[in-house]
């Protein structure tokens, strides 16, 4: 389901900063308070207005809080996120969200809102945090208080970085480390709850499954490709050719086939969403006429850009189980069987993608996968909506897999192409959890849901180059590399994260969150990374989805010494709302940057991930079979690689070529001119050891190198080749 605000036109600011108030656990008289608020006025439009409001802490830690205020000229709130509200005349109180009840000691906490207003917008007045009126000075107890601990223990103060024009893309925090000859000893018992990480325990590619966005991107390259590459997109749902879908109010934008090169440019695939050639939300039904009309017209349209390649579905309509018109267009199971033949009349090989259901309904799937498999009507791949809660992901998908296999159905990918609320989707904490929930379920795919406006990657970006603070929880799961890990968290609710371990710099890399206090990362497996490792830690918070974090914030930089192949990693005073980066890396140091990129890593485009013992972390890309004058059946892979300099490398492939003669493929570095790679015959399919060798010119920073069978700009390769990976030098 999607919840749509109004936010649209040029933001208009104005910063109101007053005192407030604090509370702790004991009586307000023994607590000493101080406070201040920032009201900005984020955007304006007729009738209507976007704010945000932050509240800093100067005073002793609060655990849950209300903040009121008085509005001057009759306006009212409409739709707030990161709490809830109520409102009585210009009186306004709204609660903490839960996740970011408390407030540390020179914290902060945030939140925004939209609202109606009839004519001028004067800033509130009034401000008042838990009932004591906001004055911005540290008032002193009236008596020495004895205070118990906080419930919550204290999070890393919110920032207001000064912008920068584009991201860090250090992959580790810069802390210096704390060293002693042959390490320190560590930690010998768990503290508070514990997130194992069995780095020795690998189990699927590092894919970023949880990379993608629906309506990520608008047009004339929004967001700037330089907050999108170090977070390896791996794929969106857009808008259909000939976009009339206005959400939010704002104009129509992300056309599919529009925004195609700058996600080609990235390495994204994307899915087309077709309902959304409707103007409004929920979709406004014409006639059957009218819909098989606008089918042909998009199919039509996405064929005839032949040097479109990177499409990967056709979504055939989005939440039925309460947008589809049923009064006048019939039962869905039936509209969805009229749609898709309607679709494969024209299309014969791009998957379909459904039934899109706003959350997962075991019984309203059963009627649909049953209707669709008695009409041949199958999606190739089964998606649903994650927007209320992390909680219920995995009992949702083992279910649903259960479900499949009793109704004779062979496995379907999955795709969750919108996850989090819009109370979570900002929340870099809470977003560990799902990340996390997607990596260990297996998903094929995962999108963040759209909330507010175009162009900005969902929140992950602002001012069209600054990314926020929960980009850098993205960034760090860009990083990794190697193959992912199995994680395994005290309970599917609270704390949980995400892991990978790179064996060729032996760097093991976890992504946590979604609990406060100071918790633990037990991680196992860790012998290969020698008889010391260097740990760091960092964490980072989001203050608003307008705010820049130019950083993420060091936490902490210690060498250890390992005893077995297990250790302790102690992440003190977590915010439940923050994320946690937690890098383990020989001691000696490992190479300045990422040189072997996995084929199975890749963003790969109608061929295969496979597996073989033989094959660099077990894994490969095969079946690169296609090259066609349209090009949407083309074959490639697409690595996005990080190097220091520009300047000429040496490129190293492992493959596979068991077709007895020799084997060609193109090779384009950053959508440039085409050369050609030369493999010869090795001793079978699926047998690596063999390498070639080429050069490409990089430059520094981020890269897309493709290998393709067929692509748009070149005529096509000769036989074929499987490929494992590819290393720099």
């Amino acid at each position: 389901m999607r919840l749509f605000s109004h936010r649209s036109g040029t933001a208009l600011a104005a910063v109101l900063c007053a005192g407030a108030t604090a509370l702790t656990l004991t009586p307000a008289a023994q607590a000493a308070a101080g406070c201040q608020v920032t009201y900005t006025i984020s955007s304006e439009w007729p009738g209507g207005f976007g704010a945000n409001v932050s509240v800093d802490n100067l005073g002793d830690p609060i655990s849950g809080w209300k903040l009121t205020w008085s509005f001057g000229a009759g306006q009212t709130v409409t739709q707030l996120w990161n709490g809830s509200y109520t409102q009585s005349g210009a009186q306004v109180t709204v609660t903490d969200a839960g996740y970011n009840a408390s407030i540390p000691t020179g914290g902060s906490a945030g939140f925004g809102f939209n609202g109606s207003s009839t004519g001028s917008n004067p800033v509130p007045t009034n401000f008042a945090l838990n009932g004591t009126p906001c004055t911005g000075a540290v008032s002193s107890p009236s008596a020495s208080p004895t205070r118990s601990p906080s419930a919550s223990p204290s999070a890393s103060p919110s920032q207001s970085p000064s912008p920068s024009p584009s991201p860090s893309a250090s992959p580790s925090p810069s802390a210096s480390p704390s060293v002693s000859p042959s390490g320190n000893p560590p930690p010998t018992n768990p503290v508070g709850k514990v997130l194992t990480v069995a780095a020795g325990s690998p189990f699927r590619p590092v894919t970023h499954v949880a990379t993608g966005g629906l309506y990520g991107l608008a047009e004339n390259g929004r967001p700037a490709d330089s907050t999108l590459l170090p977070l390896k997109v791996n794929s969106l749902t857009q808008p259909a050719p000939g976009v009339g879908q206005r959400p939010n109010g704002q104009p129509p934008g992300g056309d599919s086939l529009l925004v195609a090169p700058q996600a080609t440019r990235v390495g994204a695939g994307e899915y087309i969403r077709m309902p959304d050639i409707y103007s409004n939300f929920p979709y406004q039904w014409v006639s059957w006429n009218d819909w098989l009309a606008k089918v042909d017209t998009m199919v039509r349209a996405r064929l005839n850009a032949t040097s479109v390649s990177n499409i990967l579905g056709w979504e055939l309509w989005n939440e039925p189980d309460w947008t589809w018109k049923t009064a006048n267009a019939g039962a869905f199971n039936d509209g969805w069987t009229r749609t898709f033949r309607a679709v494969r009349a024209l299309d014969t090989t791009t998957p379909i993608v459904g039934p899109s259901i706003s959350y997962y309904n075991r019984s309203w799937l059963s009627s649909f996968l049953s209707s669709a498999k008695a009409a041949g009507t199958l999606p190739d791949i089964i998606c649903w909506h994650e927007l209320g809660s992390p909680n219920n992901i995995a009992a949702n998908i083992a279910d649903y897999r259960a479900l499949e296999s009793s109704l004779g159905i062979s496995p379907r990918r999955i795709s969750i192409n919108e996850y989090a609320a819009t109370s979570e989707v900002d929340v870099p904490g809470r977003i560990a959890s799902y990340v996390a929930k997607f990596e260990r379920a297996g998903v094929e795919s995962a999108h963040r849901a759209f909330w507010y406006e175009y162009g900005t990657m969902n929140g992950l970006v602002t001012n069209n180059t600054q990314p926020t603070g929960t980009w850098w929880l993205y960034k760090w799961y860009g990083d990794m590399a190697g193959r992912m890990v199995t994680t395994t968290p005290p309970n599917q609710t609270g704390l949980d994260g995400f892991a990978s371990y790179d064996s060729t710099r032996k760097i093991v890399n976890v992504v946590l969150g979604n609990e406060a206090g100071t918790n633990t990362v037990r991680l196992t497996g860790i012998g290969a990374l020698g008889p010391s490792v260097q740990v760091t830690v960092e964490s980072t918070h989001t203050q608003s989805r307008f705010t820049s974090a130019p950083a993420a914030t060091p936490i902490s930089s210690t060498v250890y010494r390992v005893t077995g192949d297990q250790l302790l990693v102690i992440v003190p005073n977590m915010a439940a709302s923050d994320g946690y980066h937690v890098v383990v890396q020989p001691a000696g140091g490992v190479p300045s940057y990422q040189q072997r990129y996995e084929a199975e890593d890749g963003s790969v485009f109608r061929a295969q991930r496979l597996t073989a013992s033989s094959a660099s972390e077990g894994g490969y890309v095969g079946r690169i079979d296609n090259a066609t004058s349209t090009h949407s059946t083309d074959s490639y892979v697409d690595f996005v690689v990080n190097v220091p300099t520009a300047r000429t490398y040496t490129m190293t492939i492992g493959y596979a070529n068991g077709g007895g003669a020799a084997a060609t493929q193109g090779l384009a570095v950053n959508g440039g001119s085409w050369g050609t790679v030369s493999y010869p015959a090795t001793s079978g399919w699926g047998q690596f050891g063999a390498t070639t060798d080429t050069t490409v010119s990089l430059k520094a920073g981020y890269n897309v190198i493709r290998l393709a069978k067929g692509s748009p700009g070149f005529s096509g390769a000769t036989g074929n080749a499987e490929l494992d990976y590819i290393q720099l030098s």
